[in-house]
């Protein structure tokens, strides 16, 4: 007899305890696994806040008990029973619930269930693309609740540190201007106004500034931005952000900020004291260092340049390079001896880099075997030895190009290598900034500069006078926060006056009437008594990413899309019918 038609449940399943016992509950949630020994019937059942065993007696109700028999996974059932220990021999320790179990009186099978695409645990087998398809069950699994949990209980705590900090959460516009900020603007058309398109953000900057213009002093806003661009497991096409401005501020009060606020996350998300203030390092150190602008230091192998050593070796790679402005470099790896199949692999890795080569180093028996060893004298080998503090077990890797490639080549083997070896302390958090970044960068293929940041970032006061005679010197006042080999947040000091924004739009070849027409509201209002101001965005699905321990951002976000910018699940994007384009002005060139 079905008697719970109003009572869903008295308690949910994860909060009861011995401390329950005889009392008699109401449960509700999904079968988690179900098992007959001997006619009774043993159910775990799950809701968001635990898994609790029910027990079905034969004896007790035996039309309920094989109906209970007969129950798929994850149907959804609502159950009436007694709270009882189990013997002492049946306690799971691994289970909140595990020392009690409830005796079922009733059972109100709540909605029936099919057959399921894969099993929801943590350690099924299915592809990223069944588990997108049918992303309302793969976010039933254990760890993808204690993700978005997580997620929340961040957002909470970067919205309870804002306001007591004093800052005001604003929400800017989804739709706005066309202002392309480096990625493709996702466009949507204007019904009222034919043929005129709104853009959705790729951030709140312009907004952000106009709100420290209007004189609010302090923003933050965690907000949903849009870029139509590439994907990796770090990118979505909308993702979300931390929004941070503040007036009337320098680089130390944004930094610091932002050190409070990494510390309380950490504090309260993970029991973890994070030191302040943390490392830094110019954006040039950190790229001879660790060939990366993002370093990873939770383990060593830093990057040395070598070049003065090589350019004195009768070998002809490096001669050739240094002779055209090239640098030789290579970093150490500690007690480990790679094999030859081991080294021809990784000088495969760094060629698809854009490198011509890899040349090892490594010592055994007291001797130093590389094929570089015919070309050096024996000073040469202990000068060698002595710049990377080698010894026996020890290999270097050096490779001789640009210098641009040199880095960038070194810093992804080393992390290449970091990983393959387990170097990488999974346990450790290291979190530093990287300052004083080019202002400007030389894109080849427009035959031009533009902002490696973005246009608003303001120069270093020191380098004003290089901005016209030389661009490439220039550093921004911008900073970036690094936490494990991510960067995790970006941000900089804004031009606040009309002149030196002027001047910046010069500089990037931007014409006085494009510049106009793609930001003369912002231009306008910087006439109108703009303050300093300056302020930094985090990525904050990277930032839970790495607070759950977890290598992709979808594994954080309720209802990714896919690499290609898909989702499986609702099939968007869609087409659409040819009477909404026409509301739309809009026809679409189909190409075959």
């Amino acid at each position: 007899m079905i008697v719970m038609k109003t009572e869903y449940r008295t308690h949910t399943c994860g909060e009861l305890s011995a401390a329950h016992e005889n009392q008699i509950v109401v449960l509700a949630g999904w079968v988690a696994k179900q098992r007959n020994h001997g006619g009774m019937v043993f159910i775990d059942l799950r809701d968001r806040e635990g898994l609790i065993q029910i027990v079905f007696h034969p004896e007790r109700d035996k039309p309920m008990t094989e109906r209970a028999g007969r129950l798929r996974m994850e149907a959804v059932i609502a159950v009436r029973g007694r709270v009882t220990r189990r013997p002492q021999e049946m306690v799971n320790k691994d289970l909140r619930t595990g020392e009690i179990e409830i005796e079922a009186h009733e059972l109100n099978v709540l909605n029936e269930a099919r057959p399921l695409p894969f099993m929801i645990r943590d350690d099924n087998d299915a592809s990223d693309e069944l588990r997108f398809q049918y992303r309302y069950l793969d976010l039933r699994r254990p760890v993808m609740q204690k993700n978005m949990m997580l997620r929340h209980r961040a957002g909470q705590t970067v919205r309870r540190f804002f306001d007591e900090e004093g800052f005001t959460e604003i929400e800017t516009p989804y739709l706005m201007k066309s202002t392309p900020e480096g990625a493709r603007d996702y466009l949507v058309p204007s019904r009222i106004h034919r043929g005129r398109f709104y853009a959705l953000p790729q951030s709140p900057q312009t907004y952000k500034q106009l709100l420290m213009i209007a004189g609010y002093d302090r923003y933050f806003q965690i907000v949903r931005c849009f870029r139509d661009e590439d994907l990796r497991a770090d990118r979505q096409p909308e993702f979300t952000q931390i929004d941070v401005e503040m007036s009337f501020v320098g680089e130390e009060d944004v930094l610091n900020t932002v050190e409070r606020l990494m510390a309380r996350l950490f504090q309260e998300i993970l029991g973890i004291h994070l030191d302040t203030p943390f490392p830094r390092l110019a954006y040039q150190e950190a790229m001879d260092r660790y060939g990366s602008d993002h370093p990873d230091l939770r383990f060593g192998m830093e990057i040395q340049d070598i070049s003065d050593w090589a350019c004195r070796v009768p070998f002809r790679v490096f001669q050739e390079t240094l002779r055209k402005g090239g640098r030789v470099r290579g970093f150490k790896v500690e007690n480990t001896f790679f094999s030859r199949r081991q080294t021809d692999d990784l000088t495969e890795y760094v060629r698809l880099l854009g490198v011509g080569g890899l040349i090892a180093v490594q010592w055994r028996d007291g001797e130093m075997i590389s094929p570089l060893v015919r070309f050096l004298e024996d000073s040469q080998k202990n000068e060698l030895t002595r710049l990377f503090n080698a010894c026996e077990e020890d290999a270097i890797f050096l490779t001789a190009d640009t210098e641009a490639l040199c880095c960038e080549s070194l810093g992804s083997l080393r992390k290449k290598i970091a990983e393959n070896l387990n170097r990488v302390d999974t346990n450790r958090y290291s979190p530093l900034w990287v300052l004083d970044f080019p202002l400007l960068e030389w894109n080849e293929e427009e035959r031009r500069y533009v902002a490696r940041h973005h246009p608003f970032t303001s120069p270093n006061e020191e380098d004003w006078d290089l901005l016209e005679t030389a661009p490439e010197k220039v550093r921004a006042r911008a900073y970036d926060l690094v936490l494990n080999g991510y960067e995790i947040a970006g941000g900089s000091i804004r031009i606040h006056n009309r002149p030196m924004q002027d001047r910046m739009f010069g500089v990037l070849g931007l014409s006085p009437e494009s510049a106009e027409d793609k930001f003369g509201f912002l231009l306008k209002a910087l006439e109108y008594g703009a303050p300093p101001h300056g302020g930094i965005a985090f990525g904050f699905d990277r930032l839970v990413m790495l607070l759950a321990g977890e290598t992709s951002i979808r594994e954080v976000i309720a209802f990714p899309k896919t690499t290609s910018a898909l989702s499986l699940m609702d099939g968007s994007p869609s087409g659409v019918g040819l009477e909404q384009l026409g509301e739309l002005g809009l026809k679409i060139n189909r190409k075959d």
